[in-house]
């Protein structure tokens, strides 16, 4: 549809998609399994980020990132953000002990394996990153997200008490100016927080394009969301008188779960911007006809073993989908396939090889591993009449006498 409407109609199509998906129930309760998580993992992960902090002396750089987490739960968030800094204070590991230690590193590691797990839903992912490729990254974010945040909110401090930036606070205008600046200044982190998420959890090449999309949206909307919480919180009596003191952990939970909900959201959308071919179906299961299974299975099996002749591997299941024109979800089957029958292997970085020479791998096995069942299924053996079952084995004959001895080396190599 062409201009006015065409382009309105199109631009539509992603929040609608977002929705649609929101409905559905998963992403909200994806969301709500990380909130409880978070409450749980909270202070764990607080004391590795305090230590880490606290060595390079960029203390107070903690301080401000909780307040400014919990600055929509109003007056409370003073109260809470004391309260959780002074019991992350009192966590020493001579009084924690070993066992205390190890508790709280499995809890930080399940923490983010969960974010990651939640984060693949949403990308489609459904190979996660192997037990190296996790503990290499996940202690590199543990120890390297504390120094830059403490290092760019360092940056930006000096910056914002610097003698230009007290010159500019001296005229009128100029000072609204700044203060707005620094109003905004605590959503531009989070935005920026998001992108890095986006770009980097997910167990796929995610484009800057999309990850900026989502992560500046998912940031305007959380900080619209957590204006709107506040002035619930403020103007709502009857939830202290009815809840009490229990109020401040009810108005805790549910800020915890938003936050999340709309992280997740804003990946959604980051996601559809990457494969808008996903729009018209979701997270819908989306399956290939079984010629186009087995053509697309025969052209996984060359693309990787011709490279891999030349030397060069490069292939992973995001290159693949994108060079078929497949979307992952259903290329992922036809890979598994092929796995499950060793005839293809992933690498540490999730590159795919050959399971063995390619001389050695018979066109008829490619064909074979691709009509098995997949492993995750429950196989079921019919009684089909004898004439049908002559008529299969007459197919699969013909296909193993057609096809010979050839070998996916001869069939790169055009014989």
């Amino acid at each position: 549809m062409g201009p006015p409407w065409g382009p309105v109609l199109r631009l539509l199509r992603y929040p609608v998609a977002v929705v649609r998906d929101w409905l559905q129930g998963e992403i909200a309760v994806r969301a709500m399994s990380l909130a409880y998580t978070t409450l749980l993992s909270l202070v764990p992960l607080m004391v590795f980020s305090f230590a880490i902090l606290k060595g390079i002396g960029a203390r107070a750089d903690l301080h401000f990132v909780v307040h400014q987490f919990f600055r929509p739960l109003g007056v409370a968030s003073n109260q809470l953000t004391e309260s959780l800094l002074e019991f992350v204070a009192n966590m020493r590991g001579d009084v924690l002990g070993s066992l205390g230690l190890i508790f709280l590193t499995y809890t930080v590691i399940t923490t983010i394996q969960k974010v990651e797990t939640s984060f693949n839903f949403v990308w489609r992912v459904q190979h996660a990153r192997n037990f190296a490729r996790r503990f290499t990254e996940y202690l590199s974010v543990m120890i390297a997200g504390p120094i830059l945040l403490a290092v760019a909110l360092g940056l930006l401090g000096s910056a914002l008490h610097s003698p230009t930036a007290r010159w500019l606070d001296s005229i009128a205008p100029l000072a609204w100016v700044l203060t707005g600046i620094a109003g905004v200044l605590p959503y531009v982190i989070v935005s920026v927080v998001f992108v890095f998420m986006y770009m980097f959890i997910p167990n796929i090449r995610v484009d800057a394009r999309a990850a900026l999309i989502g992560g500046v949206t998912a940031g305007v909307v959380w900080a619209l969301v957590g204006k709107i919480f506040t002035s619930i919180l403020v103007s709502s009596s009857t939830l202290v008188a009815v809840y009490s003191g229990f109020a401040i952990v009810l108005s805790t939970l549910i800020w915890v779960y938003l936050s999340w909900l709309i992280l997740l959201l804003g990946a959604t959308l980051a996601f559809y911007v990457q494969f808008p071919q996903y729009l018209p179906h979701g997270h819908t299961a989306l399956a290939l006809d079984a010629n186009v299974y087995e053509s697309i299975g025969v052209s996984v099996m060359y693309l990787v073993g011709r490279d891999y002749q030349s030397g060069t591997v490069h292939w992973n299941a995001a290159r693949l989908a994108d060079t078929l024109d497949v979307p992952g979800a259903a290329l992922a089957p036809v890979i598994a396939g092929l796995e499950q029958a060793t005839l293809l292997v992933a690498t540490e970085r999730e590159y795919f090889v050959p399971g063995r020479d390619p001389h050695s791998i018979k066109l008829s096995d490619i064909i074979e591993a691709l009509r098995r069942p997949q492993h995750a299924r429950t196989i079921l053996l019919g009684h089909a009449i004898p004439q049908a079952r002559e008529l299969i084995a007459r197919i699969d004959a013909t296909v193993h006498r057609d096809l010979g001895d050839r070998s996916l080396g001869d069939f790169i190599g055009g014989a």
